[in-house]
């Protein structure tokens, strides 16, 4: 029997009729069958698994699809989606043409009412005005003697002193190089009647320690006498009479800041009243550095004003130590 007989029993045995190497296939086809047959053994798992990645890739192609459209959704002019989505993220639509912008919220003085606004403007009116008089007052008392100064001095010198006074002492081609020691003396009628005359103290030694090591010492520590003693300087001749009436006022300012100090250091004692003050000051020359060749006088010059009367700025003192002297009478 032919071995390649198609009707061969012992052909059909192996291949079966609907075998690879059927009358419908070619032998090398069947020959190919045959070597592939073995790793297709996992066929209908592999055919299984090829199944469940078909669904899956269908199922999430709506979602694709839709994320699409959304991604493309403001590309699209006028499209539906893109209008909910501009209107949802807040977008600011463009008003229509032709349509009145609304005007923008007045701030400022422009909020204000027009009788506020009028006010506003008086008021700002008014501030500067007082700002450019002061600032040309201030100009006038520091500028050279000039045609307005010698008219309005007088007016000029009662809006700067005593607040606004300026001076060029720091930056002066010249400052001021000497120590100044201001001292005063008081004549106190003791409780029998007697009358007794204190020794000098040194009130700007006095300051000197209150401001000596204090990172913040008072106004009144550092200017108070040094000004009243400038001031009574600037407003007395040589001889120490007042010129007009700030010399006289200088000096009630002195008598006043004797009699605090004297209270403060207890100079009249239990039932003393200072009847009168004596001022000095003694000055020196603060000694030049060895560099400038310059020759300066080291003794002190001295200059003693007269006994001034403090009855004024003491009679409310005797009248209360009247009346106490009669309170204790009347109770013994």
């Amino acid at each position: 029997m032919d071995a390649y007989d198609k009707g061969s029993d012992a052909r059909q045995g192996q291949d079966g009729p609907g075998g690879p190497a059927g009358p419908d296939r070619p032998d090398g086809e069947a020959d190919a069958a045959e070597t592939t047959a073995p790793e297709a053994d996992g066929a209908p798992e592999a055919a299984g698994a090829h199944e469940a990645a078909d669904v899956s890739e269908v199922a999430v192609v709506p979602e694709a699809a839709g994320t699409a459209e959304a991604a493309g959704a403001p590309e699209v002019a006028g499209a539906p989606e893109a209008v909910g989505a501009a209107d949802a993220a807040g977008a600011v639509r463009p008003a229509p043409p032709g349509t009145a912008q609304p005007a923008a919220p007045r701030t400022g003085v422009a909020a204000l009412s027009p009788r506020y606004q009028v006010g506003a403007v008086v008021a700002l009116a008014v501030v500067a005005v007082a700002v450019c008089a002061h600032i040309g007052a201030v100009f006038l008392h520091l500028a050279p003697s000039n045609t307005l100064t010698k008219q309005h001095g007088d007016v000029v010198d009662e809006w700067v002193f005593p607040e606004f006074e300026q001076n060029w002492k720091l930056f002066a081609p010249n400052p001021l190089q000497q120590n100044v020691s201001v001292q005063v003396r008081a004549e106190v009628s003791t409780a029998d009647g007697e009358i007794r005359t204190t020794g000098w103290y040194d009130l700007s030694a006095e300051d000197g320690r209150a401001i000596d090591g204090n990172p913040l010492p008072s106004h009144t520590q550092q200017n108070e006498l040094r000004r009243a003693w400038d001031f009574f300087v600037a407003s007395h001749d040589s001889d120490d009479r007042p010129v007009g009436l700030r010399g006289t006022l200088s000096e009630t300012y002195l008598r006043r800041i004797a009699l605090l100090r004297l209270d403060r250091d207890g100079a009249a004692g239990p039932g003393g009243v200072v009847e009168r003050v004596q001022y000095r000051s003694r000055t020196t020359n603060v000694e030049p550095p060895p560099w400038s060749g310059e020759k300066v006088s080291d003794r002190p010059t001295v200059r003693e004003l007269p006994w001034w009367s403090v009855s004024a700025e003491t009679r409310g003192a005797k009248s209360g130590q009247a009346g106490q002297a009669a309170r204790e009478g009347g109770a013994a």
